[in-house]
């Protein structure tokens, strides 16, 4: 018997809907790794649809054309290596997640997924039927057992897998990134490496899907737990592992271990990527933000530029009779630094007509809030019209402290397509733009060096659309704000949870209250980078009607 087994992973980023495009991908990798003298292709969870399809895969034109792709691939790559590849499959009136072993020119054998997670951004019980245990397949010499991404959180799975004579855990996953998901899924496959004995290869796959970044980093453990490979994080990439029989089981060969960035490095990689395929995935080649002077669109440029490069970003300078000249220098520094289209369109001309227009109806009535949205939603009339005359998205600019309090302006500032920032909170927002302004990477499509003038990170936050305007006046520092909204988001914590922390009840209870009465503005607002395990959209449902209050 042969004693020895090359395994080529494809870590690639497929495309939801495009099953062509994602086959032809498929096919480009089992050539490779036909090249490569390898006995098995292994591709992701899910890669002939794409990642997460939600209820596009219940159609059944659908799911037909997919398994359809599956076989033609099965006819086309009988003369090489075989091929693991994931798909949705119909049996009856149930439809699985299911991973085809393709072999011979034919679908050899079907795994179904046992566990369907229905948590967080998953609804997996929603379009899936859960499928009973199964057991290993062979490929060549190797028994092979494939718990399909979820399978791998549960022992009972790989349990069953290992009774049955599997030989090696192979696991495609579609895990989109989280901040420390990486070490969480490690220490998740060593425990599985470690209860059953044997090898372990985690296949995930890498690009944007709306909110979700899947960042890759698949790796391979021998039995034991030691790694023997790790992929890089985010990147498309094949490779080729060699597994060898010992005495005491099959074992792989020591490869390439890629870095692992710190967290700041991979929350900014993961907002690239994410706003770099929406563009991509959905059309658009070219995007336009305003640009205020402040941190948050600067930020948000550096992104664009990065991920499209400059000349496919657009930025504009909207002053109004509160923008200060600091801001228009600042505004316009971003700018020259990163290379980009740069337009003024002053809004104060606009304003007064919209003033003079409702001045009947406003009179009497003092100026408020109400002058200040008037501004915002200048903005976004003349961002939107830009917009649509040149067919290039714009981008909104609010972090997640903002969108959490409702310190925006629904069909103003929030006007746009896509949010890079949306999962970022301001004290993060800080962090991840001195860090950007001293690391430049292969990936990234901007310049080196300070990209974000100093004074932009350090002076204090104002949307000024009032004199000598502050953040400060209406909300707590910002280190305060964040902390709070971490416990009542990010943690579910209770008002006196808060307290208990050390914050003062008065004030958590005002953050509270903003916290729900803006939750029909984030119900309207742009998708946006999914970077922690608690975002708003998927991850965090709330009702916009709602007076319950701690």
């Amino acid at each position: 018997m042969a004693d020895r087994f090359r395994l080529t992973l494809a870590q690639l980023n497929p495309t939801v809907g495009d099953i062509d495009g994602n086959a032809a991908q498929a096919r480009a990798a089992w050539e490779a790794a036909r090249a490569a003298g390898a006995d098995m292709l292994a591709l992701p969870e899910m890669f002939i649809t794409g990642y997460d399809c939600q209820d596009l895969v219940r159609k059944p034109a659908f799911h037909q054309a997919a398994l359809a792709a599956v076989e033609r691939l099965a006819a086309d790559c009988a003369d090489g290596p075989a091929i693991g590849i994931g798909g949705p499959y119909m049996v009856g009136a149930s439809l699985y997640n299911a991973w085809f072993i393709l072999s011979g020119g034919r679908v050899a054998h079907v795994v179904r997924k046992h566990h369907l997670p229905n948590d967080g951004i998953f609804d997996e019980a929603r379009v899936f039927a859960p499928a009973d245990p199964g057991g290993p397949y062979s490929v060549g010499p190797l028994r092979i057992g494939t718990p399909v991404c979820e399978d791998a959180w549960h022992d009972d799975v790989t349990e069953t897998l290992e009774e049955t004579g599997a030989e090696l855990l192979l696991v495609p996953n579609g895990s989109p990134y989280s901040r420390g998901r990486l070490e969480m899924r490690q220490a998740m496959m060593v425990a599985r490496v470690v209860e059953t004995g044997l090898p372990l290869v985690y296949l995930n796959m890498v690009g944007g899907q709306d909110d979700q970044v899947f960042d890759g980093a698949s790796f391979v453990l021998n039995p034991g737990g030691a790694l023997a490979v790790q992929m890089p994080p985010f990147d498309a990439d094949l490779a080729h592992v060699d597994f060898t029989r010992t005495p005491e089981g099959w074992h792989a060969a020591q490869g390439d271990k890629a870095h692992i960035p710190d967290t700041l490095e991979q929350d900014y990689r993961a907002m690239v990527e994410a706003l770099r395929d929406y563009c991509r995935k959905t059309g658009f080649a070219r995007v336009l933000l305003g640009l205020s002077g402040g941190i948050d669109s600067a930020l948000v440029a550096a992104i664009a530029v990065d991920a499209l490069g400059a000349e496919n970003v657009r930025c504009v300078m909207l002053p109004s009779d509160y923008t200060s000249d600091a801001s228009l220098e600042d505004a316009q520094a971003v700018a020259v630094n990163l290379g980009v289209q740069y337009d003024t369109l002053p809004i104060g001309p606009a304003n007064a007509a919209v003033g003079e227009t409702l001045a009947p109806l406003f009179a009497g009535r003092d100026a408020d809030v109400t002058e200040e949205n008037i501004q915002s939603r200048l903005r976004g009339l003349l961002l939107m019209a830009l917009s649509n005359k040149f067919g290039e998205m714009l981008l909104t600019t609010g972090n997640k402290s903002e969108v959490a309090v409702g310190y925006a302006t629904i069909y103003g500032d929030m006007a746009g397509g896509y949010n890079p920032i949306k999962d970022l909170y301001k004290t993060r927002v800080f962090a991840v733009s001195r860090w950007r302004n001293g690391a430049h990477r292969a990936w990234m499509a901007g310049p080196a060096g300070t990209v974000i003038p100093p004074r932009i990170i350090e002076k204090p936050p104002s949307a000024e659309l009032r004199p000598d305007q502050k953040d400060a006046d209406s909300l707590p520092p910002y280190d305060e704000l964040d902390a709070i909204l971490e416990l009542l988001v990010d943690h579910d914590a209770s008002v006196t949870d808060c307290v208990a922390a050390g914050h003062d009840r008065d004030t958590v209870k005002k953050i509270e209250h903003l916290l729900y009465i803006s939750e029909y503005k984030r119900f309207q607002s742009a998708p946006g980078t999914r970077l922690s395990p608690h975002a708003f959209w998927r991850d965090r449902r709330y009702p916009i009607v709602n007076r319950w209050r701690d």
